[in-house]
């Protein structure tokens, strides 16, 4: 399943846990039991989504101004704690199990188990998983490149691609909001110093939004590119046609919400757990 976010590239890019619960209040008798949740996310690629989250701990120090080379042995096992695959599985199940209706589960599921669905859930499964983005990055925009000089509607795919998963428009001000989180949370801990408050943060992101917004869609362009490039152009017709249906538009909107949820909170966990290191330990 591929996420409006590329986790990995964290730097260059939240609905709140009340979001979530007036979700779950709008369809209280519809939640789908945990079995048919936890085969849901398998069948569509969601729990490999999540996994990939963890990668995006490495761009922890760069976002701090901390010297990522000073980071060693202690770093690597305090990220891989609270970066931990079973706990943020965990989570989004806690979640999903109140919030998932089962028409929406059930379209979602159905065509992620077509021949077509398990392909692209293959490809964006290896997508999330690479660990050099930038490489994913570079590789995409080569491709890019290539399908504008030919004149290649694949393009305009791609935006109605990343329209349908992010419909709400939600993912800038997603991405803002875990950063705040995060500077807000390593500040409260010691970890840095700010020299802004929290109201002068959020208008210096809201400054930023528009220039951040561009940079998100150039990079969720090239993700596409990459992901989706064994993949004919009736196929990826199909896929964008598929997406913009009403009930997996609903799938995608509380999956972006706990995709975002769940960063946030691991990278608050995070920030409070680096006050623990030291400098001139081995971190």
């Amino acid at each position: 399943m591929q996420m409006i976010l590329s986790i990995p590239a964290f730097p260059l890019r939240i609905l709140a846990a009340l979001c979530l619960a007036c979700w779950a209040m709008a369809h209280p008798a519809a939640a789908a039991d945990r079995e048919r949740v936890e085969a849901f996310l398998e069948v569509t690629g969601f729990d490999v989504a999540l996994d990939s989250i963890a990668l995006s701990a490495s761009s922890a120090p760069d976002m701090l101004g901390v010297d990522a080379g000073a980071f060693g042995s202690q770093w690597t096992e305090m990220s891989e704690e609270v970066f931990d695959t079973t706990q943020m599985r965990g989570l989004a199940l806690d979640i999903l199990e109140s919030t998932l209706d089962d028409e929406a589960l059930d379209h979602a599921a159905a065509f992620y188990a077509s021949d077509l669905g398990k392909r692209l859930v293959r490809a964006e499964n290896s997508s999330h998983l690479v660990e050099d983005d930038e490489v994913k990055q570079l590789a995409g925009n080569r491709i890019i490149s290539d399908l504008v000089k030919a004149g290649s509607k694949r393009v305009a795919m791609y935006q109605r691609m990343g329209s349908a998963i992010d419909a709400a428009g939600t993912g800038v001000k997603a991405l803002q909001q875990i950063q705040f989180r995060f500077l807000m949370a390593a500040a409260a801990a010691g970890v840095i110093e700010l020299e802004l408050d929290a109201d002068e943060l959020r208008a210096l992101m809201k400054d930023q939004e528009g220039e951040l917004r561009l940079s998100l869609q150039a990079s969720s362009l090239a993700a596409a590119a990459y992901t989706y490039q064994e993949f004919t152009d009736a196929e990826v017709q199909a896929y964008v046609e598929a997406l913009e249906e009403a009930p997996m538009q609903r799938v995608y909107e509380l999956l972006n919400a706990v995709q975002y949820e769940i960063t946030a909170n691991r990278f608050e966990e995070l920030a409070h757990r680096m006050a623990e290191l030291t400098p001139g330990e081995d971190i």
